[in-house]
């Protein structure tokens, strides 16, 4: 069950690469949380990471923008080694949306300002508005944060996001918390926002049904190692009663 299986889908161009991990690895006192991890992924394409509890999933996408530091390995964006950025950069173009939304007090478009003004860049009405309706929240500038629903502040979150114009999307869980209905509100956002911005995204979902929903090719990773790489249904054969 653990041996290691590489993707025969989808080989990939160098330039069309958007993130690259190469012997991606992250140790805590004795315990590996991330062992080798070798992964390409294009841009415009969508990667389920799954396995089962404690196999690294979010271990690995902390690594992605350096929320955490990797003890060894490296990770190229678009070709470059992600520490010839500075993290400000980095986290501008590697944008990662959490498993709670995690919004500051205040308005939306407050929120929607925040990343740029870090820059010293405005974005405006206009913009805003599109972002909003972008993730289906037309109107919802001048609205608090803390009348929104749980989907709704989620929406919010990726606009917030977006309004970094991220290059790499990564996606902690974001439906986690989610009913059955706005979960599927939210898989088909991350679908248009893949396909209409080009943009790469890695998406850790411990639903293998919301994998194959989305996403081509999926990494199942177990005890922080590649268990398979490769098209999500044939991780699903593999692995569909984990």
């Amino acid at each position: 069950m653990g041996a290691i299986s590489e993707s025969k889908s989808v080989p990939l161009d160098v330039e069309d690469v958007a993130l690259e991990t190469k012997c991606l690895s992250r140790k805590l006192g004795s315990k590996l949380l991330v062992d080798s991890v070798s992964v390409r992924v294009a841009k415009g394409e969508i990667l389920a990471i799954t396995g089962p509890s404690g196999a690294g999933k979010s271990s690995y996408l902390r690594l992605l923008n350096r929320i955490d530091e990797p003890t060894s390995g490296e990770v190229f964006l678009y070709g470059k080694n992600y520490r010839d950025f500075d993290t400000t950069t980095l986290r501008r173009r590697v944008g990662m949306v959490m498993q709670s939304a995690n919004l500051f007090p205040g308005t939306v478009k407050q929120n929607l300002l925040f990343g740029p003004a870090q820059r010293n860049e405005s974005i405006s009405d206009d913009r805003v508005d599109e972002l909003l309706a972008q993730v289906g929240l037309p109107h919802y500038a001048s609205k608090n944060i803390d009348t929104l629903s749980g989907g709704e502040a989620q929406r919010v979150s990726f606009a917030r996001t977006l309004a970094n114009k991220p290059e790499v999307l990564l996606l902690d869980e974001p439906t986690s918390a989610l009913d059955e209905e706005t979960s599927r509100e939210i898989e088909r956002l991350v679908v248009d926002i893949a396909s209409t911005g080009s943009m790469a995204c890695l998406i850790v979902t411990h639903n293998l049904q919301q994998a194959a929903r989305i996403a081509p090719r999926t990494l199942f990773l177990e005890h922080g190692k590649v268990a398979k790489l490769g098209l999500t249904n044939e991780v699903l054969d593999a692995y569909g009663s984990h």
